[in-house]
């Protein structure tokens, strides 16, 4: 469940579900979690030698400076801080409860 609350907040966002899968919706995309419980349950064997923080979820934001002074607040692990890039985006990343790293950018106009 720690995962699914901290989706929940970084994302502002509910969750359907319980503690053995839960379903969070953002606009665009949704993000399925599972506990290893409930994975084994669905697929026997599945979780044996998974890993966790190998992977990287973008999410387009509004207003990166605004978001990342909201999660400051929260005390999450930041890997990269805002900077802005010649290609026209802005982005900051940070880390879940797991290790893997989320971006949240936003495209800037020029």
């Amino acid at each position: 469940m720690a995962l699914t609350e901290f989706y929940c907040k970084v994302l502002n966002v509910e969750f359907e579900g319980n503690s053995s899968h839960t379903d969070i919706k953002t606009k665009g995309a949704g993000i399925s979690i599972f506990s290893i419980e409930g994975m084994e349950d669905m697929a026997p064997n599945s979780t044996v030698g998974a890993g966790y923080g190998s992977f990287t979820i973008s999410f387009k934001v509004d207003n990166v400076d605004k978001e990342y002074e909201r999660l400051k607040l929260m005390g999450v692990e930041f890997v990269k801080h805002p900077k802005t890039y010649t290609w026209g985006s802005r982005s900051f990343w940070f880390r879940d409860p797991d290790g893997n790293i989320i971006n949240f950018m936003s495209i800037i106009n020029n």
